[in-house]
């Protein structure tokens, strides 16, 4: 019951008050890979909390020891009929369990069908209206608007409009067509699906809504140090500028948008990036948030396992 308790008050911390913690860190610009990968794992544990909390309750510490004592065949042959779960206790945990599950599961598939429907249907539009440059590697769509983006998938492209290159230097061109390239290289699209889907499954949860928002702007921040990498800083900024009030489709990933001004001032003003020494400690926490729930969940049934079937062990 500890272990259900625990799990329980996690739960509603991680939801509640982890998006404060996360993201008052400052260091997030610095690592945004890495600051990615502690919001989904935060958002992962508060998930695994939630469905291994009823579980935890129902399930005797003793059915989970000879579970684990099954696995090994010297315990398995000292427990030939170990406990079972009543249907009771079997029908709490999947009337919980199942109906989150199924939950996750139809709104991360219709996040994923709605885009690659939207995505065909412009793929489609493209065809009629755009034209595949050779030199550029994109697709050049005769359009006054400065804009810039990419259609993820299995063929994926980036897509630039006339007024883009009109107005952009061919280094400004090179370095947008390299973050767009960064986002299709990286599946970006996946990492804010993931991220869609589960504040779309549980939208009044803070944690899912804020890692939902805060995905979105650390992708691009990472597509900016992935072009940053063969192309002058500089050159990012002034495209930046350019295009960011250019208006790209909503199932795209784009070059512009709302967090144009901060990623300026952040090309411009670099900020060294995170040592080994400081990567450790964030790294520690995904790994903690990850495995978190699961050991906490597991402790009570390994007890019982080490208590009641080890100690037979050097009898064998």
């Amino acid at each position: 019951m500890i272990a259900a308790v625990t799990l329980a008050l996690y739960t509603l911390f991680g939801a509640t008050v982890l998006p404060r913690l996360i993201g008052g860190g400052r260091w997030a610009g610095r690592a945004p890979r890495l600051s990615i990968a502690l919001w989904h794992a935060a958002c992962a544990s508060v998930v695994t909390s939630a469905v291994l909390a009823v579980p935890a309750a129902v399930i005797p510490a003793s059915v989970v020891g000879h579970g684990i004592a099954d696995l090994f065949e010297a315990c398995a042959m000292l427990v030939p009929h170990g406990p079972a779960i009543t249907s009771a206790r079997r029908g709490i945990v999947i009337a919980w369990c199942g109906p989150v599950i199924a939950r996750l599961a139809f709104c991360g598939a219709a996040v994923l069908l709605k885009a690659r429907r939207e995505r065909r249907e412009h793929t489609r539009m493209l065809r009629l209206l755009g034209r595949h440059d050779g030199e550029l590697g994109a697709v050049v769509v005769d359009h006054a608007e400065p804009i810039a983006y990419c259609l993820p998938g299995r063929d994926g492209r980036t897509v630039i409009t006339t007024g883009a290159l009109r107005s952009l230097a061919p280094q400004e061109v090179a370095a947008v067509l390299a973050h767009e390239r960064a986002h299709l290289r990286g599946r970006h699209h996946l990492v804010l699906a993931g991220a869609e889907a589960l504040a779309e499954a549980f939208p009044h949860v803070p944690l899912f809504r804020r890692a939902w928002k805060e995905t979105a702007r650390l992708v691009e921040l990472l597509a900016d140090d992935v072009a940053a990498r063969r192309h002058e800083r500089v050159h990012i900024a002034t495209a930046l500028v350019r295009v960011a009030m250019g208006r790209f489709p909503a199932f795209s990933l784009g070059m512009g948008g709302e967090t144009a001004l901060m990623r300026v001032r952040r090309m411009l003003n670099p900020a060294a990036p995170l040592t080994r020494r400081e990567r450790l400690v964030p790294w520690s926490v995904v790994g903690l948030l990850l495995a978190g729930p699961a050991v906490v969940a597991l402790t009570p049934g390994v007890s019982a396992f080490l208590a009641h079937h080890c100690h037979e062990l050097p009898r064998l």
